[in-house]
């Protein structure tokens, strides 16, 4: 397969990463025990020639959940409607999108968890018999209409399965996780992103690059990107890893794919609350961040890592969160972890 460069004008159009979205599962990258399982689900559904099962990709976010159901979209040859759960503001958006599916088409709901409770009870009908129920008139001249729907995918993704009601999840027929991606993996991410976008970087630069990257390919491409900008400045003919540690230290990028923000949350932890155990709200309100944001951004990797442990009382600062942030872990605080 020959890749097309990506040019200046593709810059101006808006979503730089769009073009950067793998278009079939054999460009996927990782995942490869998700990759596999969709695939054979998918290419059952084309056997069965009826329309996949309700689905539902969860995990951190910039793990390619969009990417995964825009692709299961092209394998289908369907279209993909895509929406948010906070776009979704009453009943006549949802009946809006609904109402104009076609045979097969798959409906995208990305972080489906925030979908309101009153909209979850539509999906219900929708999901399970492909019919919904509209109410026409008010008060006692008031009549209800049944609408039928072609049979449709959902395909939600979620960063916390854990919130979606039981009676939502449970009509979902295919459920799968994301996890971080390997150092290695994000190298050819990398490697194939720099090739698309014409950045000149040696193997040593992307290494640099992946291993920052917190395990997330989108969080790779940005650093790319940004590391790149630096080059272009600083009239660099190619990044090498010395200049990608030049580029990702002014970045405030550290060795461990930390960041300033996840390094002030460290800092939270341990100075204001010795340690922890402390609530997110608190953490929340001294870094003046959102709880949501805390949660759904930073936490997962910091937990992932080891540097916070999360238990019933709060949240806690590792010994490993001590070491990096330069602090002396003493005696007394050793009970913690």
């Amino acid at each position: 397969m020959i890749e097309e460069k990506i040019t200046t004008a593709d810059f101006l159009k808006g979503d730089i990463d769009e073009p950067l979205r793998p278009k079939s599962f054999n460009e996927f990258v990782g995942q490869d025990k998700v990759k596999d399982n969709i695939r054979v689900f998918v290419e059952a559904a084309k056997i069965r020639k009826s329309s996949l099962d309700h689905t539902i990709l969860y995990g951190p976010p910039g793990l390619g959940k969009t990417t995964l159901a825009k692709i299961i979209s092209i394998e289908l040859g369907k279209t993909i409607k895509m929406t948010t759960a906070n776009a979704l503001e009453k009943q006549g958006d949802l009946m809006a999108i609904l109402t104009n599916l076609e045979e097969g088409d798959i409906l995208f709901i990305d972080e489906i968890h925030r979908l309101k409770k009153i909209l979850e009870e539509i999906l219900y009908s929708a999901m399970e018999d492909f019919k919904v129920d509209i109410i026409i008139g008010e008060g006692t001249g008031a009549r209800t209409l049944r609408i039928t729907l072609p049979h449709f995918t959902l395909i939600g993704a979620t960063t916390r399965i854990g919130v979606i009601t039981g009676p939502l999840r449970s009509r979902f027929g295919i459920i799968e996780r994301l996890d971080y991606y390997d150092p290695e993996s994000l190298k050819i991410i990398l490697a194939r992103s720099s090739r698309l976008l014409e950045i000149i970087i040696d193997r040593e630069g992307i290494s640099e690059i992946a291993k920052r990257a917190r395990g997330t390919p989108r969080i790779a491409n940005r650093l790319l990107k940004r590391v790149s900008d630096f080059a272009l400045v600083e009239k660099k003919n190619s990044i090498g890893r010395e200049f990608a540690d030049y580029a990702l230290k002014k970045l405030e990028v550290d060795g461990r794919g930390l960041d300033a923000m996840d390094r002030k949350i460290l800092k939270v932890i341990i100075e204001n609350y010795k340690g922890g155990p402390v609530g997110v709200s608190a953490i929340a309100a001294a870094v003046s961040e959102e709880v949501d944001t805390i949660e759904d951004v930073y936490e997962p990797y910091l937990i992932q890592q080891g540097f916070i442990n999360r238990g019933p009382r709060g949240r806690m600062a590792s010994v490993i969160s001590y070491e990096h942030m330069g602090y002396p872990v003493k005696d007394s605080e050793l009970n913690l972890f």
